[in-house]
């Protein structure tokens, strides 16, 4: 019995050498003699000591930061510009025998493609037109990460740096438009009230006692506040019937 012991501990060395767990979210690429013959997992996998050999591949979505980005807009406004991309495998085995380091390939791939996507922009639709921006970049991180086995689901810009000159300027323009805006409301409030004011001075054209009731009726308003003294002249129109009776009263007395 003391004879076999050593095998025992050797057996138990090379078990132990050859059982590899695998978590729910790996899986792992096996290599025999140098020769990828496919990935694994999950759970518990043996592998033969000497020969087989095994790499884990991260199955989770991967959040990146793509580093903040000099580009010249097409018209020709310096910004900085950072984004961020969420990407997963899709293929482990694609992603360790076709690229050296996947994640970072994607990385500098995305910042290429930051550039180059917000160079083909103008300032205005990288502002107003996000989603459609984001939409192209993922498009085509997408297509160059494919053969990696990597798929790309979201690309989001988060920060847009402008020069100070830029905002100072972009800041007169809105305060410019929103006069303009605050212009053309108090012009179309003028020519609405214009609007009515004439279509009450044809009621009131077709029976002239009208305007005797609305100027009564502004007096009335204005002796509210009894704090004031107002000041106003007498229409002819008013004493018009008292002349007529004084006439016609002397003229009976002759």
């Amino acid at each position: 019995m003391p004879g076999y012991f050593p095998l025992i501990i050797l057996i138990i060395m090379l078990v132990a050498a050859s059982i590899r767990i695998v978590q729910e979210y790996e899986r792992g690429v096996i290599f025999r003699l140098g020769r990828c013959v496919g990935a694994r997992g999950p759970g518990i996998i043996f592998l033969i000591p000497g020969i087989e050999r095994m790499q884990k591949v991260d199955m989770r979505v991967i959040t990146m930061d793509v580093p903040s980005q000099e580009v010249i807009t097409r018209d020709n406004v310096t910004v900085k510009v950072n984004a961020v991309v969420y990407f997963r495998v899709l293929n482990p085995v694609d992603s360790v025998i076709k690229v050296y380091d996947f994640i970072k390939a994607t990385s500098q791939l995305s910042q290429t493609t930051l550039r180059s996507v917000l160079g083909q922009s103008e300032l205005d639709e990288l502002l107003s037109k996000r989603e459609a921006i984001n939409q192209r970049l993922q498009h085509i991180i997408d297509e160059g990460t494919e053969p990696w086995g990597i798929k790309v689901g979201t690309v989001e810009v988060k920060d847009v740096e402008l020069p100070p000159n830029m905002q100072r300027a972009m800041a007169a323009q809105a305060e410019a438009e929103r006069e303009r805006r605050a212009k053309l409301i108090h012009a179309d409030g003028e020519f609405q009230a214009s609007k009515t004011l004439a279509q009450a001075a044809d009621v009131i054209s077709q029976n002239p006692a009208t305007i005797q009731l609305r100027y009564l009726q502004t007096l009335r308003e204005i002796a509210v506040n009894q704090s004031s003294t107002v000041v106003f002249p007498l229409p002819i129109d008013l004493i018009k019937p008292f002349m007529k009776m004084a006439a016609v009263s002397s003229a009976e007395e002759e």
